[in-house]
């Protein structure tokens, strides 16, 4: 039996170059740390952005007008892409996996949200682990989650998650744009603390990704406020998720 469950979520940016394109070295050494906290009997459950770029990749330039429909096609087309890759790497650490597709009906009180446990949490009994993604070939208007960051403090706060580990492509939440020389990461924030003088487009992820820095914190601070310290770190470096379990200061951490 495990000891201690986490939620990690990858964004789109983390795991794609300038040209969009995943990049399977990032996907490894994701799935490599979560090996190594399978070990310590730390179980993981990875929240994955990816399928709208993994479709985009095989079907490449659509013809479709409709913006909905067309991230619903690539969706429906990337998400076996995606899980396929996710397999694969797993398979070499000698582990399972497992797909899991939410929606938002499926977090409201009742016998949905009650499936969505007994899944999960079966799932890590198993020592299995699974991925999530937001179902966007058909959660459309009022039945999609903001972002995959939501959907990420939703499970943590489902499963009563010991940590909650967002991934991005900077290494926290900054006073002004990560890449000026007068701005400086913050190393703590508490799920009250309002943040908006800070949170501005400078701040904020670009790309694929539909989740800013602000929705990220956003989050953030609403599974803090559950008692799950949650961390804002950046996923393209080595080591990143260890380093947090370990004790070591990366990135904002936000908690009571």
């Amino acid at each position: 039996m495990y000891k201690e469950k986490i939620v990690i979520k990858v964004g789109t940016n983390v795991m794609t170059n300038r040209d969009n394109k995943i990049v399977r070295p990032v996907l490894r050494e994701l799935v490599r740390q979560i090996a190594e906290l399978y070990e310590r009997d730390i179980m993981t459950i990875l929240v994955s952005s990816g399928s709208v770029i993994a479709g985009k990749e095989v079907l490449g330039k659509s013809s479709i007008k409709n913006k909905t429909q067309k991230r619903q096609v690539y969706s429906a087309i990337g998400q076996p892409r995606m899980m396929r890759l996710y397999y694969n790497i797993f398979h070499d650490y000698g582990m399972k996996c497992a797909q899991v597709l939410p929606t938002k009906r499926d977090f409201s009180p009742g016998v949905h949200r009650q499936n969505m446990i007994n899944c999960v949490e079966g799932l890590l009994s198993e020592g299995v682990i699974p991925i999530a993604n937001e179902d966007d070939a058909v959660s459309v208007t009022m039945s999609m989650f903001s972002d995959n960051d939501e959907l990420a403090s939703l499970i943590a706060q489902l499963v009563n998650a010991d940590k909650l580990i967002i991934l991005t492509d900077i290494d926290g939440v900054y006073t002004g744009h990560p890449d000026a020389e007068s701005s400086d990461l913050i190393e703590s924030v508490n799920p009250n603390e309002n943040l908006d003088k800070y949170i501005k487009d400078s701040n904020k992820s670009e790309g694929e990704g539909r989740g800013g820095m602000g929705s990220k914190l956003d989050y953030a601070q609403q599974a803090a406020a559950k008692n799950i310290p949650t961390y804002i770190a950046n996923g393209k470096n080595d080591n990143t998720i260890i380093d947090i379990i370990e004790g070591n200061f990366v990135g904002t951490k936000v908690s009571l």
